[in-house]
């Protein structure tokens, strides 16, 4: 069975740095766009501009990252924050 650690999945990702930049653009452009439709479904206001703003800013940064050719370490960790704070919008805006 695969260790499913932080290092070892920062590793895999470095490894095959390759394979994983068009199936991270995918999964986190569709799991940004879900928290974007999202938060609009509340309506507008300053709190929606906020939690709009973080969304689209982490998302396109990270896109960014990996267009710049940047660290794989860092591009890895924006991922990870990306993915992270695009759920728990998701969660937030739900509940």
């Amino acid at each position: 069975m695969k260790n499913l650690s932080i290092k070892s999945l920062k590793a895999e990702f470095v490894h095959d740095y390759y394979m994983y930049v068009p199936l991270t653009i995918i999964l986190n452009s569709c799991i940004g766009s879900i928290a974007a439709m999202t938060i609009l479904a509340q309506g507008t206001g300053l709190i929606t501009g906020i939690e709009l703003t973080l969304c689209v800013s982490l998302c396109m940064g990270y896109n960014a990252v990996l267009l710049a050719g940047s660290n794989r370490g860092f591009a890895f960790w924006l991922l990870a924050l990306s993915l992270l704070s695009n759920l728990l919008l998701i969660l937030i805006t739900l509940l």
